[in-house]
C-alpha cells in the first residue's frame, strides 16, 4: 500500500486533495496533517497528525518524524506556506525516503511576489501580461487602468484581499504600510470570463493533459461554481506559458477572456482549491502526481465528464465512538 501525506489537511486544497485520492478507488494509507486539532481534517484521511505552525522553529523536524514513522511515500503541500519552506528544504525532506510533490523552485520563488512575477512575464511572454503598477497616485492610475482599477496584495494566491477602487477617497483612505504592499491593476474582461486551468506539465516546457473550468469565486478567493469548459481554447496559451516558465507537475493558471485574446491573472505553481471538483469530472492532478512522484510517469490526457459544480456547506459528524458522517 501507497502512504500519502497531505499538509494544511483543514483547509479546501488539503482536504481537496485528499477526496481526490479517495475517489480513486486506489489502495491508499492517508495522512493529513493540521495545527487544527479540532477541523474537518481527520474526517478525510486514516491518520491525523497535529502539527506546529510551518514558522515555528521545530516544524521541519517535527514534520520529518512523521514522515519517518508512516513511512511515507509521497507528500502534498497543502498551504502555500508548507509549499515555500519545502523548497527550500527539499533534500532534508526527502532524506527520509519521501517524494515531495512540488514544481520547479524558481517557479515557486517568482510566484510568490506578483511584482515580481509580471517583471518576469514582461520579459519571456508578455503578450498574456497584464499592465501592472506600484505607483499608487490617484490620478496616474486612472489614467493608466480606467475606473475602477484594482489593487491586489503581491504576495498570496486567489482573489482575497483584492480591492475595487473607484474613488481617490478610497485610495487615499488605505494605510501607507499596506499600499506598500499591493500592486494596481486594469480590470480586464468580465466576471462570466474567468477561467481555471490545470496542466500537468513536464518540466521541459510541455504538459501531457489538462482541464479547464469556467468558474465563479466565492468572498474568500476560491472557486465557489464551476463548468467545465474545452480546454483546447486554452491549450496554446498554458503551450507558450509552459515555453515560458518550463512548471512541472500539477500547475495551475488563471486566465481572463478579454476583446484582445487571453490576459492571464497568475499561476499557481500547486494543486488549487479546485482539485476535487476536477477529479470528480474525471481529471484526478494528485493522483498523476503519485505516478509522476513513485514511477516517473507523465499522465496522458483523460477523457473529461461535462457538467457543472456548485459548492455548498455541509456538516461533518464526528461520534464519541468514532463513527462520523
Amino acid at each position: 500500500m501507497t502512504t500519502i501525506l497531505v499538509s494544511g489537511a483543514a483547509g479546501i486544497v488539503g482536504y481537496g486533495i485528499l477526496r481526490s485520492l479517495r475517489m480513486s478507488k486506489r489502495p491508499l494509507k492517508l495522512i493529513g496533517t493540521s495545527i487544527y486539532t479540532d477541523s474537518v481534517a481527520p474526517g478525510f484521511c486514516d491518520v491525523f497528525e497535529a502539527v506546529p505552525r510551518t514558522d515555528a522553529p521545530d516544524y521541519i523536524d517535527r514534520l520529518t518524524a512523521i514522515l519517518r514513522k508512516h513511512h511515507v511515500d509521497v507528500a502534498f503541500p497543502g498551504i502555500d506556506a508548507d509549499m515555500y519552506t519545502w523548497a527550500d528544504r527539499v533534500a532534508e525532506m526527502e532524506a527520509t525516503g519521501t517524494r515531495l510533490v512540488l514544481n520547479s523552485r524558481e517557479l515557486i520563488s517568482s510566484c510568490s511576489d506578483k511584482w515580481a512575477f509580471y517583471q518576469r512575464q514582461r520579459e519571456v511572454m508578455a503578450s498574456y501580461a497584464i499592465p501592472s503598477y506600484l505607483e499608487m497616485d490617484f490620478d496616474f492610475l486612472k489614467a493608466n487602468c480606467g475606473l475602477p482599477f484594482l489593487l491586489k496584495p503581491r504576495r498570496g494566491f486567489g482573489s482575497k484581499g483584492i480591492v475595487v477602487v473607484e474613488t481617490a477617497e478610497q485610495l487615499e483612505g488605505i494605510a501607507p504600510a499596506t499600499k506598500a504592499t499591493l500592486m494596481a491593476q486594469p480590470i480586464v474582461g468580465r466576471d462570466d470570463g474567468e477561467f481555471t486551468v490545470s496542466a500537468f506539465c513536464d518540466g521541459q516546457g510541455g504538459f501531457s493533459a489538462s482541464m479547464a473550468l469556467r468558474r465563479k469565486l466565492s468572498r474568500d478567493g476560491f472557486t465557489e461554481k464551476a463548468e467545465v469548459a474545452d480546454q483546447a481554447e486554452f491549450a496554446e496559451a498554458v503551450r507558450d506559458l509552459c515555453r515560458a516558465f518550463s512548471p512541472i507537475g500539477p500547475t495551475n493558471f488563471q486566465f481572463r477572456k478579454t476583446d484582445a485574446g487571453l490576459k492571464l491573472l497568475e499561476i499557481n505553481p500547486r494543486i488549487s482549491s479546485s482539485t476535487s471538483i476536477r477529479a470528480a469530472f474525471g481529471y484526478n492532478e494528485a493522483l498523476m502526481a503519485i505516478d509522476m512522484a513513485i514511477g516517473q510517469r507523465l499522465p496522458v490526457q483523460p477523457d473529461i465528464k461535462r457538467g457543472r459544480a456548485v459548492r455548498y456547506t455541509e456538516d461533518f459528524i464526528f461520534y464519541d465512538h468514532g463513527v462520523h458522517l
